[in-house]
């Protein structure tokens, strides 16, 4: 198998499953920043020009982070990112799709149409720049209702799930354009230095 990395949060959420597996790949780094992920034989292996990206030995490409993460997980079952029963996989992938489409969806987007902008406008429809605004207020409204609701060392009580990478690597990356965490947060702090501490989290 061959990884496609590139700079950014969802290369990192792959790159801390990998490491957490102890799974290491041969990888490629894609120049995103100069484009190489939309054109040349990148674009013709992942149509939708996201990475990261997995080539199989197949020559199949497995793309998009959370299938890389399952897939990931059903060739190297431990240590368990999804869960080891239907229960626990189920309250995993609900908080991954909770803080997917509550933080890390306006929170990127927020970025694009910002900070971003300049990189990405030339290449996909983006929202204003007072709407990139809005979008990122919409996201530290998510972590300040997350923060409020989670009660354990991790998203899943005591078990280290892909929804903790997910969040931390998108905060990370949130921190870094200019998007920090809101004031007053009590959980998400000590949470993220858990995470932090983490030798994956350096992946």
């Amino acid at each position: 198998m061959k990884f496609y990395d590139s700079v950014g949060p969802n290369p990192h959420v792959v790159r801390m499953v990998m490491a957490e597996k102890g799974i290491s790949l041969p990888s490629e780094t894609i120049d995103i920043v100069a484009g190489a992920n939309r054109s040349g034989d990148f674009i013709k292996k992942v149509p939708a020009g996201g990475t990261p990206a997995l080539e199989l030995d197949s020559g199949q490409v497995v793309s998009e982070i959370t299938v890389i993460a399952e897939y990931l997980e059903e060739l190297h079952p431990a240590p368990a990112l999804f869960g080891t029963t239907a229960e626990e996989r189920a309250e995993a992938r609900k908080w991954l799709r909770i803080i997917d489409l509550g933080y890390c969806e306006p929170m990127a987007n927020g970025f694009r149409a910002t900070q971003g902008r300049p990189m990405f406008e030339p290449r996909f429809p983006v929202v204003s720049v007072s709407a990139g605004e809005e979008l990122k207020l919409i996201a530290a409204k998510k972590l300040q209702w997350l923060d409020g609701l989670m009660r354990g060392d991790f998203v899943c009580g005591n078990r280290f799930t892909i929804a903790d990478i997910l969040l931390f690597c998108f905060i990370e990356f949130g921190g870094a354009v200019g998007q920090p965490l809101p004031e007053g947060l009590v959980w998400i702090p000590a949470w993220r230095a858990r995470v932090a501490a983490r030798p994956s989290a350096k992946a």
